[in-house]
């Protein structure tokens, strides 16, 4: 399936790898990079790219591990900086006036929140992003269930899901299919994108780095429950609270308006995650489960709000939508309403 109409693709060199992008608008418009999320690609920001406001350049990559960019490894010691840094590279390697806009779904939500604290932004979008206290094993003020983080990074990933991305499985013969992990997981059970546009979509997930490096990443002994802490590597345990903490965003200076979209469905970032080590625990999933006093379902979207209330006590300009029945990504299954939302808050910060 083509690109949408006026949309483009390339490749572009930076100091740190070859990274593949998207882009679309006009080429001295105004900068707005887009930050994909974990086991996606550029392309699922196609639909907003086509829609380009007049004015505006937008630009999207695929990230480290992911698409068609260079393979290199994922060092998740450094939490998601890895991405934010080649972010940055790729934008110095454009030459696009700074600051610029960022846009981060989920994973990338984190990164763009990274961004923004190491380099400055003119505004910051989030899209149902991770929280900033990192994916699982943590109460709601950021503490550790357990100081090795146990429970959180690569350990956590369905070995079936694995097995099948690597192999490119595109069935549904098991609820752990990619094709099926897309449907269930990417967007509300009620929504479903068009055949073709789904197969596209299910390419771009397949190209994922499935390995130490990539997807899930290397796991850890732990001697606390569930038994596995975070590797150093791989972009699950980038995740990991471990070694990823947005919270400074808090105390960025100047302080970039936000604009937090969040689906009321999404079953990826929520309080209570079926994606979750705690939430797993609690609904009998996993043997041993120590309790919620212990290790409670992580109240993500609470500890979201949490920082973002923080932030806006701070001076900071904190804009929150809620799309009702959406998933994980309202930019897919709302999108006439979100980019609206988005184009809106884009020209008030202009």
């Amino acid at each position: 399936m083509e690109l949408r109409a006026g949309v483009r693709a390339g490749t572009v060199a930076t100091k740190r790898l070859q990274m593949h992008v998207l882009g679309s608008g006009v080429p001295d418009g105004v900068p707005v990079v887009f930050i994909h999320g974990n086991l996606a690609t550029a392309r699922f920001y196609e639909d907003v790219l086509a829609a380009v406001p007049d004015g505006y350049r937008f630009v999207a990559p695929d990230m480290r591990g992911f698409g068609a960019t260079e393979r290199l490894p994922i060092d998740a010691t450094r939490g998601v900086r890895d991405w934010s840094d080649d972010v940055r590279a790729l934008v110095e390697a454009l030459g696009l006036a700074d600051p610029v806009h960022l846009v981060g779904w989920s994973t990338g939500g984190a990164a763009a929140a990274c961004y923004a604290i190491d380099h400055g932004a003119a505004s910051l979008t989030l899209i149902d992003p991770v929280s900033p206290y990192g994916f699982g094993g943590c109460h709601r003020d950021g503490t550790p269930c357990f100081d090795d983080w146990a429970g959180t990074g690569a350990g956590g990933a369905n070995p079936e899901f694995t097995e099948r991305l690597s192999a490119g499985d595109r069935s549904t013969d098991s609820p752990f299919s990619p094709r099926n992990v897309l449907n269930t997981s990417y967007w509300s059970a009620s929504h479903r994108e068009p055949p073709e546009r789904e197969d596209v979509l299910l390419d771009e997930l397949l190209a994922t780095v499935v390995g130490d490096g990539g997807y899930p990443g290397t796991v850890a002994p732990s001697t606390n429950w569930p038994g596995f802490a975070p590797g150093e590597l791989g972009i699950l345990n980038a995740l990991s609270g471990r070694y990823l903490n947005w919270t400074g965003i808090v105390d960025v200076d100047p302080k970039p308006p936000i604009l937090w979209t969040q689906g009321t469905a999404d079953v990826v970032i929520a309080d209570g995650s079926g994606w979750e080590m705690g939430t797993l625990g609690q609904q009998g999933m996993i043997p041993g489960w120590p309790g919620d006093d212990v290790y409670p379902p992580q109240p993500m979207v609470t500890q979201i709000g949490d920082v973002l209330d923080r932030y806006s006590a701070a001076g900071g300009r904190v804009v929150t939508e809620r799309f009702v029945g959406a998933g994980h990504c309202p930019a897919i299954d709302a999108p006439e309403a979100w980019r609206h939302t988005f184009f809106a808050f884009l020209a008030s910060v202009r």
